[in-house]
C-alpha cells in the first residue's frame, strides 16, 4: 500500500490520478485508505514526491 507523508501539499494531484478513489482530504494532509490497489498514479503525479510505499 502507498502512504502520503507530511511533505503533502494538499495540492489534490493525486486525488483525481487514483482510478479507485483512495485518497482523501486529511486535516494537514491528504490520506490514502485501504482500498489502494498500489497502481503508482498518484506518485508519478504527485509535484514533491510525498508519495511512496509503505514500509
Amino acid at each position: 500500500m502507498h502512504v502520503i507523508s507530511s511533505e503533502c501539499i494538499t495540492c489534490s494531484a493525486c486525488k483525481s490520478e487514483c482510478p479507485v478513489d483512495a485518497i482523501h482530504e486529511g486535516d494537514d494532509q491528504y490520506t490514502i485508505d485501504e482500498n489502494c490497489i498500489d497502481c503508482g498514479a498518484c506518485v508519478a503525479v504527485c509535484p514533491v514526491d510525498a508519495i511512496s510505499m509503505k514500509e
